[in-house]
């Protein structure tokens, strides 16, 4: 019987220690995103918005992912403000693949409409130093979105 008992106990070690590996991985992954976004300017090099390409919306405008969350798209003297952030999120729903799997890129802007579009829990395609591949398959239509980030 305590053979038993030290097998099960072993066992949920085992489990846990996979988690905490899994969980120390993804929450490393957070962070390159974090870092790469907040140490660069960008521009919209690609939005294709279900059935459109409407990259020429944010033609010209810099934008900024800046400590506290803020999100800032500056074109000439206008600034539009946002905010950002990158959760880990393993609820299964990811269409992604890869190193970014259950990582979540958050954009949100309240205005204008144009940039409001740009609103929504993005899945990372890929990461580089100078290229972010996003992309956001809706639950409604099932229409998919891409967003693509260039340095600057």
């Amino acid at each position: 019987m305590k053979k038993n008992g030290m097998f099960v106990l072993l066992a949920l070690f085992v489990i846990a220690a996979c988690d905490d590996d899994n969980s120390s991985s993804t929450n490393g992954k957070v962070t390159q995103v974090e870092t790469t976004a907040s140490s660069n300017q960008w521009k919209i090099t690609y939005f294709f918005d279900t059935d459109t390409d409407e990259t020429d919306n944010f033609s010209d405008y810099v934008f900024e992912f800046g400590s506290d969350d803020i999100l800032k798209a500056t074109k000439g003297s206008n600034t539009i403000s946002g905010s950002w952030s990158v959760t880990n999120d393993d609820s299964g729903d990811d269409h992604s693949h890869g190193d970014f799997e259950d990582i979540d890129f958050n954009i949100s802007f309240t205005t204008p409409s144009n940039f409001e579009e740009l609103s929504e829990d993005w899945e990372i395609i890929s990461l580089t130093s100078s290229k972010i591949e996003l992309q956001h398959v809706s639950g409604g239509n099932g229409g998919t979105d891409f967003l693509t980030f260039e340095k600057k």
